[in-house]
């Protein structure tokens, strides 16, 4: 019987069709990818990496792994808007990984267990001065000190903290929580002088003989707007509000608050207002909800407060005891116009919640550094300004003005600040891993995990006992199931799914931690392993030899 090329056309088409047989032409190779969680974290935390920890109950370790990134766990737990969620893969099963919850947790564990920072590097003998004890310059402190710098904070300010302490008002941030996780930033050598408010950077830095400078001072200082008002008239900035409050001067507002603007700052102003004892708080806002700059879950807490919004209304003037707001409408453009139709409100003050600038004028007279017209300072990618050895970051710089954002800019700086103290080349970013985003996923069929739910106070409670925090945490067991609702988008996690499926038993398993291997002389590449990893950490590559399938079956006959 003559065997002919021609018999096996069939079987060689489908073999280059699939790429499996008795000739591979892709191979499986394991890969990481970028997590949307990890993605979004403007702090640049391993999300993916302490949610493994946690989930396996290991909490100490998942709690030094947030710590390489990020000091202050207990406080974003509770403070952090969380995009990490908004981007969670979960989202489209069921729900999102409450992730803030888990830091939180892991964040009053640590507090609770008496957990310690690492011991830094050794001493480098190199000297940092940060301007500025909010989040982003203890965060640079905290990295730098780490690196084995010697680091002084000098603040205007009676406490650490900045804006955590003086413009997050304490039922959402837990002063006993905030200062838990300072007071190990300190213990680490980290010095911190307060009431001390630097007007000559350049004479402060060769008077200490510091090396390098971090200016990271944000945003103090409320905008006001120019809207005639009565000399009898009551009108605070929110930033000025939170911050008498938090250093017990609060004012007397009267029964009827009205706060100007719709911001995260403004809900805080409201709500702090309702507990200082006013009757009505009323929000006016000149655009429409779907403009506001406040988080829709802030604006919902204030409303079940009690606090009211009045939109697409403009303050026109303010009297003693009322103000008049103009109605405005909505252009075709999305911007607010004046309707010239007035309404005559009562109010014993009015907060002005518009925003805040930095008080960056103490700067200009160094020669490089930039500003823009918004008072902000302009940095170069290393977050050095013009003038060599200057840095700066958080609100004071062009960004997103978050707690999160400012510390991953404390993190940013402190590596840049380490490399030029050292004589190195600025860091060039490596190439992220592609993003690990559902489509990728071969999730099998889940029974939905309902995220869990950390309580709140009722209304008669929050305001009827001050500034208490008015949301929970999570209990161990709670936190520990949240943590497994984690799907480990793009990494592998050791399920065992590809060494169960591969029909060549062409996968070796390495060992707890240590993943697993193929073994290619065993391996056809149907590519099994691929269709039956739930998270994407395996692909399907061209065998690095291309060989034709003819040719081998060729030789083999």
């Amino acid at each position: 019987m003559t065997v002919r090329q021609s018999d096996f056309t069939p079987i060689i088409d489908l073999v280059r069709e699939k790429g499996i047989g008795p000739v591979r032409e892709q191979r499986p190779a394991y890969v990481d990818l970028l997590p949307p969680c990890n993605s979004a974290c403007p702090a640049g935390e391993n999300i993916q990496a302490w949610l493994d920890l946690a989930q396996a109950g290991k909490y100490q370790r998942a709690w030094e792994t947030i710590l390489a990134d990020n000091p202050f766990p207990a406080v974003h737990g509770r403070v952090c808007y969380h995009p990490c969620e908004t981007g969670c893969n979960r989202t489209q099963v069921d729900s999102a990984v409450s992730i803030h919850a888990v830091e939180r947790f892991l964040g009053d564990l640590a507090t609770k267990n008496g957990w310690t920072v690492p011991a830094p590097a050794p001493s480098t003998g190199k000297r940092v001065l940060v301007v500025g004890g909010g989040p982003s310059g203890l965060s640079a402190a905290y990295h730098l000190a780490r690196k084995g710098h010697a680091v002084e904070i000098r603040d205007a300010g009676p406490l650490p903290g900045g804006m955590l302490h003086f413009g997050i008002p304490a039922y959402r941030l837990p002063r006993d929580d905030l200062m838990a996780e300072i007071a190990r930033i300190e213990a680490m050598g980290v010095k911190i002088t307060l009431n001390h408010k630097v007007t000559d950077v350049l004479a402060e830095q060769a008077e200490g003989g510091f090396d390098a400078v971090f200016i990271a001072i944000g945003t103090q200082i409320g905008k006001r707007i120019n809207i005639p008002a009565r000399d009898a008239a009551h009108v605070f900035t929110a930033i000025n509000l939170l911050r008498d409050v938090d250093s017990g001067a609060a004012p007397k507002l009267g029964r009827r608050v009205v706060v100007y603007g719709a911001g995260n700052t403004a809900m805080d102003a409201a709500r702090t207002a309702r507990r200082l004892g006013a009757e009505e708080a009323l929000i006016v806002f000149f655009m429409d909800r779907d403009h506001m700059e406040a988080h829709d879950f802030e604006a919902e807490e204030a409303l079940s407060e009690g606090i009211k919004i009045k939109w697409l209304s403009s303050i026109h003037d303010i009297d003693a005891t009322q103000i008049t707001v103009e109605r405005m409408v909505m252009d075709a453009d999305g911007k607010p116009q004046p309707t010239g139709e007035y309404e005559t409100l009562k109010a014993d003050s009015v907060v002005l919640a518009l925003g805040q600038r930095a008080d960056s004028g103490f700067l200009k007279g160094i020669p490089g550094i930039v500003f823009k017209a918004d008072d902000t300072v302009i940095v170069d990618s290393g977050m050095m300004t013009g003038h060599a050895g200057i840095f700066a970051g958080g609100d004071m710089v062009p960004g997103d003005r978050t707690v999160t954002s400012a510390v991953g800019h404390g993190k940013k700086a402190a590596r840049h600040i380490d490399r030029w103290l050292g004589g190195e080349p600025a860091i060039i970013p490596a190439p992220k891993h592609s993003l690990a985003t559902f489509d990728l996923l071969h999730l099998p069929i889940y029974t939905d995990a309902p995220v869990s739910i950390q309580s709140e106070l009722s209304l008669e409670d929050r305001l009827g006992h001050g500034f208490v925090e008015t949301t929970a945490g999570l209990s161990e067991a709670e936190a520990l199931f949240e943590a497994k609702r984690c799907l480990s988008c793009g990494n592998c996690f050791e399920c065992d799914q590809c060494f169960a499926a591969c029909p060549e038993q062409a996968i070796d398993k390495l060992g707890p931690g240590k993943r697993y291997a193929y073994n290619f002389d065993l391996c056809t590449g149907c590519a099994v392993c691929f269709e039956q990893c739930p998270c994407h950490a395996i692909e399907m590559v061209p065998e690095p030899v291309a060989v034709s399938a003819t040719f081998r079956l060729e030789h083999r006959l």
